[in-house]
């Protein structure tokens, strides 16, 4: 018997809304039923480029379409909180892009909107998703390097970025840490879990933003990890994990890796390759077949991306800003009503 289609909405048509629209396009068993902007226009636009049936010009008439099963929110993430809460209080799953929300209040209201509504929630972060990077973990896990003693991970652009730019504006959660720091901290806590200990550095934009950081996290087992990010030097993008026994190193684009190399003390270096039949290194199909796999079991978040570990990856982010002196407007609780 054929699996039932998961009927997608799509919440925003810019590029990582057209890049995971594409891949839902070719993968079996996903239909875009419907898509939202602000501007009509441009919802019309990119349901005639992916097939969708309804366009709508609003947030809230995707978010009561009865005919959705789950939203994928790829609204800038100072606007995750609103769009991805609406949704859950009209019913819907959401998949929200990374990083999950601004800050982990707004992290946790999101989680227990999912908790109360009893929806599915799961944040994109699709390097958990990834073939290579589980096979990763299970080799870490299992013990192949031993206990593990320090991580190490980086991803910067080159820019630079006009202070116009979103990366540079601190209305829309701007900065390097938010949106390119979240992979090596994520990876990090993938294979150690919550740090008990931050240190960090970063220097900072006229605007207030940090153009880099660097944070030291550091586990009560004795395990340290060694996390930087930038908007305005482009890194190699690497990750390495060194154990007791050994060590993985993980070449440029460690959060969509094609390759890794395992170093086992005594014995020849192993290499491990993505699988072809996987696609291509940039797909974003592995999380949404995963939010797909679950809607079906009728799981209401994913054992890949369990909401716990999205909240203790707030709980870093949120920590990392405190010690580099960066806030967001968005970071003021809102009284209640």
């Amino acid at each position: 018997m054929a699996e039932r289609s998961v009927r997608w909405g799509i919440l925003a048509t810019g590029g990582i809304a057209a890049t995971f629209a594409a891949d839902l396009f070719g993968l079996p068993g996903a239909e875009i039923a419907a898509v939202a902007s602000r501007r009509r226009e441009s919802a019309e636009a990119f349901a005639e480029r992916f097939g969708a049936r309804r366009a709508y010009g609003d947030w809230e008439s995707l978010a009561a379409d009865p005919d959705i099963d789950v939203v994928y929110v790829a609204t800038p993430h100072s606007a995750h909180r609103a769009a991805a809460g609406l949704c859950l209080e009209a019913g819907r799953g959401v998949l929200c892009e990374k990083p999950f929300t601004l800050n982990l209040r707004e992290a946790e209201e999101l989680v227990t909107l999912a908790r109360k509504h009893d929806r599915f929630l799961m944040e994109a972060m699709w390097m958990y998703c990834n073939p290579l990077v589980r096979r990763l973990k299970a080799l870490v896990d299992d013990g192949a390097i031993g206990e593990v003693r320090t991580v190490q991970a980086d991803f910067g652009l080159a820019g630079p970025f006009p202070a116009a730019h979103r990366l540079r504006d601190p209305a829309l959660g701007g900065g390097a840490l938010l949106d390119l720091g979240v992979y090596p901290v994520s990876f990090a806590q993938l294979l150690l879990g919550e740090p008990d200990g931050i240190a960090a550095r970063a220097v900072l934009s006229a605007e207030g933003v940090d153009l880099q950081t660097g944070a030291l996290l550091s586990w009560d087992g004795g395990a340290l990890a060694a996390v930087h990010c930038s908007i305005v030097g482009g890194t190699g993008a690497t990750a390495s994990v060194t154990g007791t026994r050994g060590r993985i190193d993980v070449p440029s684009g460690f959060f969509h890796p094609d390759r890794f190399v395992l170093h086992r003390d005594g014995r020849d270096p192993e290499e491990f390759a993505a699988d072809p039949a996987d696609g291509p290194r940039t797909s974003l199909r592995h999380e949404a077949e995963e939010v797909m796999r679950a809607l079906r079991a009728g799981e209401k978040e994913s054992p890949l991306v369990p909401l716990e570990g999205t909240l203790a990856v707030m709980r870093t982010l949120d920590a990392v800003r405190e010690r580099i002196g960066v806030r967001y407007p968005g970071d003021a609780v809102v009284p209640a009503a």
